[in-house]
């Protein structure tokens, strides 16, 4: 098992999205969480590429999340296993429909939270738990009607709260530049804010961002 993650974190550092895919996959029916979560994220990252079909998209998206449900089983106390259960769990409520998604918000943020409590240093999931506050934060009149009725007390964001608690905190925990996302995000918040200076700065961060990955070009 070992040799296999050594090997998959390799390919994975490398960019080598297809040959990690065909590496795990040969070890979907592990019982080891570290092979299984990151079965779940090759998964989502092959989902994610140009070049895969809708319907391949569509049954990797759902088999990422068994994975990763599949990780946590086995181990409970796995950070990145709650993480990216939190992340596959968001990416099939974009097949299940806007009720679904909202439905799953509170499990999902439970999720990344629980995995913050498991390892504090972990940037990227501060930084997931910013991107669930800015999507309540912005959320629509008549999504904010779906989710009160689908909750007592339903789920709400500033975009102060955004700033502060979670996309500077990322910053703290990580080298400054961490994840283009991050940065396009702060540049964001900032112009929801009507603070444009501030913006410019982060989206121009953004924009200089060395491309690595698929995601790093879209930003």
């Amino acid at each position: 098992v070992e040799d296999v993650i050594e090997q998959a974190d390799y390919l994975y550092g490398s960019g080598e999205t297809e040959k990690l895919y065909q590496l795990l996959v040969q070890h979907k029916n592990s019982d080891d969480a570290e092979l299984l979560w990151r079965l779940a994220r090759s998964s989502r990252d092959l989902a994610q590429l140009g070049s895969t079909s809708a319907e391949e998209k569509r049954q990797l998206t759902y088999d990422s999340l068994e994975y990763a449900k599949k990780a946590l089983e086995k181990n409970e106390s796995n950070s990145a296993a709650h993480k990216w259960y939190g992340i596959c769990l968001s990416d099939v409520g974009d097949y299940e429909g806007i009720k679904t998604k909202i439905g799953n918000a509170i499990i999902i943020k439970e999720h990344f939270q629980r995995a913050v409590e498991l390892n504090p240093k972990d940037a990227t999931t501060i930084h997931l738990i910013g991107i669930w506050c800015y999507s309540f934060a912005e959320m629509p009149w008549y999504q904010r009607k779906i989710a009160a009725t689908l909750f007592a007390t339903p789920p709400t964001s500033t975009f102060q709260e955004v700033l502060y608690e979670n996309l500077f905190s990322c910053l703290y925990v990580a080298d400054p530049n961490f994840y283009s996302k991050n940065l396009l995000f702060l540049g964001k918040t900032y112009l929801k804010l009507n603070n444009k200076k501030m913006a410019l700065l982060w989206l121009s961060k953004a924009k200089e961002y060395p491309a690595q990955t698929e995601e790093d070009k879209q930003v």
